[in-house]
C-alpha cells in the first residue's frame, strides 16, 4: 500500500469550479443553535465531505465570517452552500412546503435508529441541536420523524459534530446504495 498524495487525491475530487454540477445529497442540513464555533466548523467539513445540498445555521449558531469557523472548516464553507436564518421554524415550514421530509437527530419516545432511514424518504431536512439542550420540543413538533444514534455507553450521547458525520455518512450510504 502507498498512501496517496494531496495532488493524488484531489485529482479525484470536485473543484469548486466544477462543484456546482455535482449530484449533491439531497439532505439539507438545519443547525439550531449551535454554540461552539469549532463544532460548526467541523460540521461544515463534513458536510462538504458527504455533499449535501445545503447548511441552515439558524438561532445564535455561529456564522462564517468567524474565524475559528473558518478555521476548523479548512476551505468547506466555500464548497457547501448555506444561509444564515434567525428562526430555525421559518426554514422548517419552508422546505415542507417544497415536499421535503422534516427529521431531527435527537433521542424521542418514537425515534428510528439512524440507520433504519429508506431511500424512498430523501430528500430529508435534517435538524440539528444544541449541544446541551439538543433539539428543542417545539421543532421535534414539525418534525415527520426522529433518529438517534444508538448508544451503548453510560453517557447518553456524543458530541454534536460527531453524531452529524455519523448519521450524515449513514445517510449517504442510503442514499448511494438507491441505485
Amino acid at each position: 500500500m502507498k498512501k496517496l498524495t494531496h495532488q493524488e487525491i484531489s485529482s479525484n475530487r470536485s473543484s469548486l469550479e466544477t462543484i456546482d454540477s455535482v449530484d449533491k445529497l439531497p439532505v439539507y442540513v438545519i443547525l439550531n443553535s449551535i454554540r461552539s464555533s469549532y463544532n460548526v466548523g467541523s460540521i461544515f467539513r463534513t458536510s462538504d465531505g458527504a455533499m449535501i445540498k445545503k447548511l441552515f445555521l439558524c438561532g445564535y449558531t455561529p456564522h462564517p465570517p468567524n474565524k475559528d469557523i473558518l478555521k476548523t472548516a479548512l476551505g468547506s464553507t466555500e464548497s457547501v452552500e448555506w444561509e444564515f436564518a434567525e428562526n430555525p421554524k421559518d426554514v422548517i415550514l419552508k422546505l415542507k412546503s417544497e415536499g421535503i421530509k422534516i427529521a431531527a437527530l435527537e433521542q424521542t419516545k418514537d425515534s428510528r435508529v439512524h440507520y433504519s432511514i429508506e431511500s424512498s424518504e430523501f430528500p430529508i431536512a435534517l435538524i440539528v441541536g444544541n449541544e446541551i439542550t439538543g433539539v428543542s420540543q417545539d421543532l421535534i413538533d414539525l418534525c415527520d420523524f426522529t433518529m438517534e444514534i444508538p448508544q451503548y455507553g453510560i453517557k447518553q450521547s456524543l458530541n454534536v459534530a460527531v453524531a452529524y458525520g455519523i448519521s450524515i455518512f449513514e445517510l449517504r450510504k442510503i442514499y448511494d446504495t438507491r441505485k
